[in-house]
């Protein structure tokens, strides 16, 4: 049995789509700076795709008994992708960051504050440790 036209639009459309979409487009290729640190842009990718056609029947074919009469076959398909930037992984001598590229990320704000309060937290230990020494 021979492959209906809307089989080959399909199919078409998705060879393009993963053309067009690896895993290079989620996690881009690193950029090493000078210094030493790796940085790898983050980013969000949204794709989809629709198909869709239509057989035509003529005056001379338009009975409901058709058999293997071939008839015309309209047919189109269309695909969109989407790539927005989440943020970049930076990877230092010392840390690994996520930079995010929303101004307003609380996570971000969270994890920069971390060695700050350890800090904190370790010398109000040790100032105790020494007045109890005391």
């Amino acid at each position: 049995m021979e492959n209906h036209p809307i089989e080959n639009l399909m199919k078409c459309t998705m060879e393009n789509i993963k053309d067009m979409i690896d895993v290079n487009t989620i996690v881009g290729e690193p950029v090493v700076t000078g210094e030493g640190t790796t940085i790898v842009p983050i980013s969000k990718v949204s794709f989809g795709f629709a198909s869709g056609g239509s057989e035509f029947l003529t005056k001379h074919n338009s009975s409901n008994n058709l058999g293997n009469l071939k008839v015309p076959f309209g047919g189109g398909s269309g695909a969109g992708v989407t790539v927005k930037p989440v943020g970049f992984l930076v990877i230092g001598k010392d840390s690994i960051r996520m930079l995010s590229v929303d101004a307003d990320n609380t996570y971000d704000k969270i994890v920069d504050s971390v060695p700050q309060v350890i800090d904190m937290v370790s010398s109000i230990f040790n100032k105790n440790a020494k007045e109890k020494e005391q």
